[in-house]
């Protein structure tokens, strides 16, 4: 009678164990292909600068065709994104960089004239602006001439009151037509908390 309690409980025992084993090899072939999404699609919105300007509105271009004072100008670029000059009317601006407008405006004047030489310079960056609201010493939308992170734009709105709640912070980024939320915890910057750069748009709100 005991060899066979005892015959059963090791055939327990073992099935218990091999059905540990069975999930913890789950567990860890889900954390695998999870690594492997996460690698084939990162998050670009956080870590690194991005590594070219876009053109935006209020922007101030200077356009320069070589032998052709009449079509070389500043311009700004409009609400719309779009800037006017003559021969092309209006030419969308907003959302390229200055070497993908070059090439849209070469392409565009050659229509006109033989083998233009056209050069674009981003003389003024008025479009990048990000806003801070909530429990900060001076809220408000601030025009950024360089990337910035989000302890930049903090210091830029005097730090937090007495009232903040840093552990909280969120970081509200526009995306189509919806607003991505992304949370920032303050008091785990020397851990877990990325110090990331802001986008065009971001509202950084302190509760």
């Amino acid at each position: 009678m005991r060899h066979a309690v005892m015959t059963r409980f090791i055939v327990f025992s073992f099935v218990v164990v091999m059905l540990n084993v069975s999930a913890l090899n789950a567990t860890d072939a889900a954390d695998v292909q999870a690594s492997a999404v996460d690698a084939a699609n990162p998050d670009t919105s956080r870590g690194a600068a991005p590594d070219a300007y876009r053109i935006g509105p209020e922007d101030i271009l200077q356009i320069s065709v070589w032998k052709n004072e009449a079509l070389s100008r500043a311009v700004p670029v409009r609400p719309d994104g779009k800037i006017s000059l003559p021969l092309l009317n209006d030419v969308q601006a907003a959302g390229l960089t200055a070497l993908e407008l070059h090439e849209v405006l070469t392409q565009k004047l050659a229509e006109y004239i033989p083998s233009p030489e056209v050069s674009v310079i981003v003389t003024d960056v008025r479009s990048f602006k990000v806003s801070v609201m909530g429990e900060v010493a001076r809220p408000g939308r601030f025009e950024l001439k360089s990337w910035t992170t989000v302890l930049d734009v903090l210091a830029l709105a005097g730090g937090f009151t007495q009232f903040a709640t840093r552990s909280r912070i969120v970081i509200l980024r526009p995306e189509a037509t919806a607003m991505k939320r992304i949370p920032f915890n303050y008091n785990k910057l020397a851990g877990e908390q990325e110090n990331f750069y802001l986008r065009n748009g971001d509202i950084v709100l302190v509760p």
